[in-house]
């Protein structure tokens, strides 16, 4: 049995998940719903692209954790 993928879905499938999103969500909030997605995927991506180069350059050095003997 083949897994549904998001490729694999056309046509009337994709407008009957959109009826259903209308009807949990409603009409005036999809938009706002929309909004929040992108923004998020946004704050994702800067995340993503900051945190490459400063995790190898903010860990701390072992003599720099407390509790360690200096």
């Amino acid at each position: 049995m083949n897994s549904l993928l998001l490729g694999e879905i056309i046509g009337p499938d994709i407008l009957i998940i959109l009826a259903l999103v209308a009807l949990l969500f409603g009409g005036s909030r999809i938009p706002q719903l929309a909004r929040s997605l992108g923004s998020a995927s946004r704050e994702f991506k800067k995340g993503i692209e900051d945190g490459d180069g400063a995790s190898q350059d903010t860990a701390p050095k072992e003599q720099d954790k407390p509790g360690h003997p200096s």
